[in-house]
Formats: C-alpha cells, sequence, structure tokens
C-alpha cells in the first residue's frame, strides 16, 4: 500500500489522486470518480470533494493509497 503525506485536516478525494499520481489531472479524476471507479474505504465513491482524513485509504484500477499526516 502506497501513502500520501498531508500536513491539513483532510485532502478532497481529487485532489489526492492528482497528488499520488493516479490521475494525470482534475479532469481525469473527475471523469473516474464519477463512473465509481474510486472506491474510499472500500466503498464506491461518486464524490470527488470527499474529504479523506488521516487513515483514510482510496483505491483505484489496483492501487491503493493510504492518507497520512
Amino acid at each position: 500500500m502506497n501513502e500520501i503525506k498531508i500536513k491539513d485536516e483532510y485532502i478532497k478525494l481529487g485532489q489526492a489522486m492528482k497528488l499520488s499520481g493516479l490521475s494525470g489531472s482534475g479532469v481525469e479524476a473527475k471523469a473516474v470518480i464519477q463512473n465509481g471507479e474510486v472506491t474510499v474505504n472500500n466503498s464506491v465513491c461518486l464524490e470527488r470533494g470527499k474529504k479523506l482524513h488521516n487513515g483514510d485509504t482510496f483505491e483505484y484500477k489496483g492501487t491503493v493509497i493510504k492518507v497520512v499526516t
């Protein structure tokens, strides 16, 4: 499992997708999230503005990323 480190209390899912390198742009992140291709804490998430906090995980195409502070 890979990790991304954040400085703030949370990061939005679309931003986390870009930061982790799982999407090349915000437009791409929005599309795959709205298509139901991304899970947050093992549940499909259609909300690119979903707030991810320390310990949350998200997955896209078999790659799992954990958010850490």
